[in-house]
């Protein structure tokens, strides 16, 4: 599972991190991050406008993996205040670090979920005391969600996400190997029933498990069902 700053990428646009900094500054936040991941390799792919000292350190760390932020606020479709979160070896991991770059663990994550079984993830926090926090919560939650869905729409409509979370491409041998193995079907008898060798089922096999980032063949079956590329049995 990889971390991806999308704003790195070369076909990205530079609006999208625009937008964060604006945000911050229309609704009196510190920061602001986006993040999704992928439904098939649990990529986590985004925007943020943390130092680049702290993003250094976050990626370098592989705190994605372990961020409450992203696996917890993943599950929820309500916003998250990260006070719920529980000050575990997780948490600590992630806050008692950000401190040292000048980053509270004050914030508010708000999910969003998309057409591709994606989750976009919007974030933001402020440094200030727990009633300045519970009044601009409420002054500013309903620009917040707004903002979250505007923010995911947009960067979904992009070519540099919109590509990384397209369905794969497989090959017309490759699904129809698939299928008859989610009949149930053994390499041998595939090989007999499609006049081919039973090297060249697990040619395909291996092909089509790579494309679905898949790293068994009973993975692969459930991935490709699950994107509506063959059908259960």
């Amino acid at each position: 599972m990889d971390l991806i700053d999308l704003s790195a990428v070369p076909e990205a646009e530079d609006n999208f991190t625009a937008f964060l900094d604006e945000l911050c500054d229309k609704l009196e936040f510190d920061y602001a991050s986006y993040a999704t991941t992928h439904p098939i390799t649990g990529d986590v792919q985004g925007y943020a406008n943390y130092p680049e000292q702290w993003k250094f350190h976050y990626m370098k760390q592989g705190m994605h993996r372990f961020d409450p932020t992203i696996y917890q606020s993943v599950r929820s479709i309500a916003p998250v205040d990260w006070s719920r979160f529980a000050d575990d070896e997780k948490f600590r991991a992630v806050f008692y670090d950000a401190r040292d770059f000048g980053i509270t663990n004050r914030g508010l994550t708000v999910p969003v979920r998309g057409p591709y079984g994606e989750c976009g993830l919007l974030s933001v926090t402020r440094d200030c005391s727990e009633t300045d926090w519970k009044k601009l919560k409420r002054e500013v939650i309903g620009e917040l969600q707004f903002a979250a869905v505007h923010m995911h729409d947009n960067v979904m409509r992009s070519g540099v996400l919109h590509s990384a979370l397209r369905r794969p491409t497989l090959s017309s041998r490759e699904l129809q190997i698939l299928q008859w193995t989610a009949a149930g079907k053994s390499q041998q008898d595939i090989g007999d029933i499609l006049s081919i060798s039973h090297r060249t089922v697990e040619v395909h096999l291996r092909s089509g498990r790579e494309k679905l980032s898949a790293l068994t063949t009973a993975q692969a079956v459930g991935r490709a069902i699950g994107l509506g590329l063959i059908y259960p049995a």
